[in-house]
């Protein structure tokens, strides 16, 4: 299949003109309705089934934020009781509603970042909450400051259980150079069965060294119908987009990634670097379409190997970068190790009690296991390959989290395996030479529980007790 007609030395201008045209169809496909036709999503709250949400509080403080007075003010005027009383820390929870509308009836831009109280007392089952006054109307944040976040700052949260969410926002922090994440939430000390669950909908974010960022620990990401739009980070080989450490869950659904901050001379981030135990892409957009710079050279989506990742409708938009990209698309690594260990239900080191049995298909509830179903490539190549297993290696080096000897296993020794199906687009073949992998294998009636998206989550949840 010919490659898109794109060229190598075209810039900045005709690359984000074709990029956007190319990312259109998948963000109407996004908000496409059963017959296929683009209408307007409703509005809608539910939770993923597997995400526990009893026992949460209703949060303790309640503020409504006006609009046009905000405005004038550069800073939020309170429709009723302020934040004045709390001197800058809440106790039990809050909800901040920011007035969706200005007095025109157009949608309301606030010239600031959101401010965010320290948190204080006790946590269990306490909610903390951004949202737009009218639901599926979002408000916009624009602030240039170098500082400009959302930080949730939570520590010795232990085995509490806590909930953070955000609902029709727009961060847009163009300056940011300094914050971690446009969104931050530094949540700390988890420890099962303790549970940190984030939920953002109907939202788009953009600045900070990477435009979200989530630490390791017992912690839940859910994401929808929203759009992760860059970072502005300095440090462009070591900031991505979206940076999710070691947590127990990252579901993305009906969203659009894109818009590594890149340098011409350095093959800078990934749009998506999840190290998430479990990873869940359903109708997923990830393009290394740039915001004002060259697009990255690595793959769009660097994930762990370790775990388990089920994926279904993504697309991958590969422009022409600066330097010879890295040939995978989706690259599933092995040489760190990210999450606690509770998170991982064997050994990610070769070990002498494994070994990978003649059929590794037979082995499907005993591997770490990643599920492609219908992935898309367009690119202005010819990918050699869209996916990438890496092998496990033999051992940590002392004091660090970095695995060494991964070049020196036999695949016998190896506890991972992949599946692709329907894999279509500018690519010559679904994987790399390495690994166990499968491209559109017939499976026995037995293992059909791999495509069944709920099914393959309970396995893989169930395999830690979540």
């Amino acid at each position: 299949m010919p490659a898109c007609p794109i060229r190598s030395r075209q810039r900045f201008a005709p690359i984000a003109a074709l990029a956007l045209a190319l990312l259109a169809p998948a963000a109407a496909a996004a908000a496409a309705g059963e017959d296929g036709a683009a209408q307007p999503r409703a509005p809608f709250d539910g939770y993923p089934f597997y995400m526990p949400m009893t026992g949460l509080r209703q949060p303790a403080i309640r503020l409504t934020i006006k609009c046009d007075a905000s405005r004038a003010a550069r800073r939020e005027v309170y429709d009723g009781p302020d934040a004045a009383s709390l001197y800058g820390r809440a106790e039990g929870g809050f909800e901040f509603v920011y007035e969706a509308l200005d007095g025109a009836g157009q949608p309301c831009v606030y010239p600031f970042a959101p401010w965010m109280p320290q948190v204080v007392g006790p946590l269990d089952g306490t909610q903390y909450i951004y949202r737009s006054s009218i639901p599926g109307r979002r408000v916009t944040f624009r602030d240039p400051e170098v500082w400009a976040t959302v930080n949730l700052r939570l520590f010795e949260v232990g085995h509490q259980r806590v909930h953070f969410e955000m609902r029709d926002i727009e961060l847009d922090f163009p300056g940011a150079i300094q914050s971690r994440g446009a969104l931050h939430l530094e949540v700390a000390q988890t420890a099962p069965p303790g549970l940190f669950t984030a939920v953002i909908r109907r939202s788009k974010i953009f600045g900070g060294k990477n435009a979200l960022f989530v630490p390791s620990g017992q912690i839940m990401l859910f994401i929808e119908d929203s759009e992760i739009a860059g970072n502005v980070g300095t440090n462009v080989d070591q900031e991505h987009t979206t940076y999710i450490n070691g947590t127990l869950v990252s579901h993305f659904r009906n969203s659009i990634w894109r818009g590594q901050q890149a340098w011409d001379n350095i093959a800078s981030g990934h749009q998506l670097k999840d190290k998430a135990y479990l990873r869940i892409y359903e109708n997923l957009t990830v393009s290394n379409q740039p915001n004002n710079s060259t697009p990255s050279a690595m793959p769009l989506i660097d994930a762990s190997s370790f775990g388990f990742t089920w994926s279904n409708n993504l697309r991958l938009l590969r422009i022409a970068p600066a330097q010879a990209p890295r040939d995978a698309l989706v690259d599933l690594r092995s040489e760190i190790v990210y999450g606690p260990p509770e998170n991982y239900p064997w050994p990610l080191l070769v070990t002498p009690g494994w070994r990978m049995p003649a059929n590794p298909l037979t082995a499907r509830d005993k591997v770490y296991l990643s599920v492609f179903l219908n992935t898309s490539v367009r690119s202005f190549r010819t990918e050699p390959y869209v996916f990438a297993l890496r092998p496990q290696g033999t051992n940590l080096k002392p004091g660090t989290d970095i695995v060494e000897g991964n070049e020196r296993t036999t695949p016998a020794q190896q506890r991972m395996v992949s599946i692709a199906f329907n894999t279509t687009g500018t690519t010559r073949r679904a994987y790399s030479p390495e690994g166990w992998t499968f491209a559109d294998p017939e499976l026995p009636p037995e293992a059909q529980w791999v495509t069944n998206r709920d099914a393959f989550i309970r396995h893989a949840l169930g395999l830690i007790g979540r």
